[in-house]
């Protein structure tokens, strides 16, 4: 099975200008989780977490922080043609739950944790157990 048949399409994003009110504002309109940070092509994500960690280590308005200042810069990413398998393992390696796909540059879809576990529940209850959080945010 490949990527493409499970993704959700299309992408929320917002520009790499946005601030972190805009982003929450896409992700609370959509119903996700995450947002992708998008310039000339995707260069990291924002996710719920992040939010909750920026707020929570540097209190202040949502309004007066940039996304860019908060985003996952390494952003791990799948192409349409990617086997589910494959981006279960990228994720574990990469310690997300997040995956943007790429068809060449353009931003397609992504493919989250939840997406494989409706399709291979076992393999994601497996990788699960050994994801950790990208640090503890209550430091």
């Amino acid at each position: 099975m490949q990527v493409r048949e499970i993704m959700s399409s299309p992408v929320v994003t917002v520009r790499s200008d946005a601030t972190l009110r805009e982003a929450v504002g896409e992700m609370l309109d959509r119903g996700v989780g995450s947002v992708v940070v998008v310039d000339s092509g995707p260069v990291g994500i924002v996710t719920s977490t992040d939010v909750l960690r920026a707020m929570y280590r540097g209190g202040g308005a949502l309004a007066d922080v940039a996304v860019t200042r908060v985003m996952s810069r390494e952003l791990a990413t799948a192409t349409k043609k990617t086997s589910v398998t494959t981006a279960l393992d990228t994720m574990e390696r990469r310690k997300v739950k997040k995956l943007p796909v790429r068809d060449g540059i353009e931003l397609v879809g992504i493919v989250t944790m939840t997406d494989i576990a409706q399709h291979q529940p076992d393999a994601v209850n497996e990788v699960r157990g050994r994801i950790s959080h990208r640090g503890d945010w209550s430091k």
